[in-house]
């Protein structure tokens, strides 16, 4: 076994003690303390990599550090989409966290959001938007970037100026809930036919939560 597989079995061995994660005895992992693992194996990779790269000495300490920051950032991600799953459960935005980078993406359906072809945002979705506000400020180590999207339908220009002032609009909101403007970006993508030429949920907001180095 190579020195840094051996380094990686080791940093994942070592972050299911410093997770409490125990499978022995038919004890289930719960699923964040199996994330926490994943993030603290991706964060002894990443040190142990850094290490290498840079000709250090200390390889097996950096890893070892990588694996404790990985498996802090992986339990703060994991909790902040439970809380997002639970606060804006019934209101068709569909919460997911990508296992590798922790990254948290939130979709935002038009239906909810704006009316067709409209960027300024309905009434009726202030609630779910007040909420993921509220656990952005909770979770405030987190940079955050909003994207617009839009359907086919309509001209290139008319669909990028309005997927930018989609995401314009779901940014400043969340400016005025108290969100630090620093921690914003707003990006108009706009036609997208992922779903199908003209089907609705081209024509969305999706508000993606990004994942800290390392957390307090």
């Amino acid at each position: 076994m190579s020195k840094m597989k051996l380094l990686a079995a080791s940093a994942l061995a070592s972050s299911m003690v410093i997770t409490g994660c125990a499978s022995t005895g038919g004890v289930q992992v719960n699923d964040t303390t199996k994330k926490a693992g994943l993030g603290a194996l991706a964060g002894a990779l990443g040190g142990a990599a850094i290490s290498k790269a840079t000709g250090g000495e200390q390889t097996g300490r950096d890893a070892a550090i990588g694996a404790v920051l990985g498996a802090g950032v992986g339990a703060y991600m994991s909790k902040q989409e439970a809380k997002l799953k639970q606060q804006t459960a019934g209101t068709g935005i569909e919460v997911t966290r990508d296992p590798v980078t922790n990254n948290i993406n939130l979709a935002i359906p038009e239906a909810i959001t704006f009316d067709k072809g409209q960027y300024a945002i309905k009434s009726s979705s202030y609630n779910a938007l007040n909420q993921v506000a509220r656990t952005l400020n909770e979770y405030n180590q987190t940079q955050v970037v909003v994207n617009g999207y839009a359907s086919v339908e309509g001209s290139a220009a008319f669909n990028q100026t309005l997927s930018q002032n989609r995401a314009n609009a779901v940014a400043r909101y969340l400016v005025n809930q108290s969100v630090a403007g620093s921690r914003i970006s707003a990006i108009g993508h706009g036609a997208t036919s992922k779903f199908g030429a003209a089907y609705e949920p081209n024509r969305r907001v999706e508000i993606t939560i990004i994942a800290p180095q390392s957390v307090n």
